[in-house]
């Protein structure tokens, strides 16, 4: 079957709570916590690759995440 992008809330939208950002490859309870940080800190992502800015999300982390996630 094909490949369907997960529905869960995206970190870009601010929605997403830490506990459901868990569940993005990659995502562990750290790095959940410094999304919703960042959040809090500069506001809403503005496009998917603001996700960068976040500490423990390089490029690698970003590659698998870019595709599961939405502004």
């Amino acid at each position: 079957s094909p490949y369907i992008k997960d529905p869960l809330p995206a970190p870009c939208t601010g929605a997403g709570t830490a506990a459901e950002l868990t569940t993005l490859p990659g995502v562990g309870d750290a790095t959940a916590a410094e999304i919703v940080r960042d959040r809090e800190a500069n506001g809403a992502f503005t496009s998917v690759e603001d996700l960068m800015r976040v500490s423990g999300i390089g490029e690698k982390k970003f590659a698998k995440l870019k595709d599961k996630i939405r502004v």
